[in-house]
């Protein structure tokens, strides 16, 4: 396993970290034996990037969390995420109640102070308004978090955040499915060192090349109940594309794969070809996928003529059929 930097703090984290989503059952069912089986392999793996929510599993996948490293000792940098809860989303914002919650992510963490938290997804406005962003620098000097960050849905707030001096981090969606982030907000994250968290690297699975018409997703799974936006913004499932169509450009795709890779490893390959990227967290639902996912990391990077295939791949047959914006 190869280690990067993030941001402005003093972690040196796994290019591949571990999304702890669905350890709160967003994606079908997990018991708590396999959620140990996941963790362990993570672990195994050198993987010391974990990402994690207050909201996933109304807290599930945090106390999980918290548990094998009570349980393990295990020497890894967590990141969670505040904003989302219904006390707070989606205009009930208030200092207190943002404390509260963070104070209850460390108790199901089982730690003093929390590595980094990142604003889950908050309104466009609520970010730019300035407030959450004055209370996480007033949390980081009382000692509640080491590091804050944003997760954010759109390039737009992600470009606006990046300027913000104490942002240690940006989780962002970037794929081969959303390649803007390369061209329009790198250059600046890098300037401002401001660590890259890459989310959905395979576009929920999707880019994995392992889903076809049949496909089902158990009634629990986000890719079930919110494939055209129902509950949360597209963009978080598929990338923003119709399923059928994604179907369609991933057969694309696989006539510019190389032989000696597959499809899930060429798609996180490029991205960690991408300089400003700290970490891809990619999720598992078995412990095999962890140690496949890890094995990344040791990749040579992909031909500079791929990459120009892709990026025209991109302009010329992904955008167009993005139904949100980006």
């Amino acid at each position: 396993m190869k280690y990067r930097r993030l941001g402005k703090s003093e972690f040196q984290i796994s290019e591949i970290g571990l999304g702890c989503w669905q350890l709160g059952g967003d994606f079908g069912p997990v018991n708590d034996a396999r959620a140990e089986a996941i963790l362990r392999a993570a672990h195994g793996q050198d993987v010391n990037f974990w990402d994690t929510a207050d909201v996933y599993g109304g807290g599930m996948s945090e106390t999980r969390i918290g548990s094998y490293l009570h349980n393990h000792h295990a020497d890894v940098v967590v990141a969670t995420k505040v904003g989302r809860d219904a006390s707070l989303f989606p205009d009930s914002y208030r200092k207190e109640t943002v404390r509260r919650n963070i104070e209850s992510s460390l108790r199901r963490l089982d730690v003093e102070a929390l590595d980094l938290v990142q604003l889950h997804c908050v309104p466009r406005e609520v970010l730019r308004d300035g407030d959450l962003l004055a209370w996480m620098e007033d949390f980081r000097s009382e000692g509640l978090v080491r590091h804050f960050g944003a997760s954010v849905e759109t390039l737009e707030d992600a470009l606006f955040a990046v300027e913000h001096p104490g942002v240690a981090s940006l989780q962002i969606i970037f794929s081969l499915f959303r390649q803007d982030a390369a061209r329009t907000l790198f250059s600046k994250a890098e300037k401002n060192d401001t660590g890259i968290i890459v989310r959905l690297p395979l576009a929920s699975g999707i880019l994995a090349g392992k889903m076809n018409r049949q496909t089902a997703f158990d009634p629990s799974d986000h890719r079930h109940y919110n494939r055209n936006g129902e509950f949360f913004s597209q963009g978080e499932t598929f990338s923003g594309i119709p399923f059928e169509d994604a179907l369609d450009l991933v057969d694309e795709l696989r006539d510019l794969k190389p032989r000696n890779l597959s499809m899930a490893q060429m798609a996180m390959r490029w991205i960690l070809d991408h300089p400003a990227v700290s970490t891809i967290i990619t999720g598992a639902s078995r412990p095999e996928q962890v140690i496949e996912n890890a094995s990344v990391s040791a990749l040579q990077p992909l031909p500079e003529e791929l990459h120009e295939r892709l990026a025209d791949f991109y302009d010329s047959e992904v955008a167009p059929r993005i139904v949100v914006g980006i």
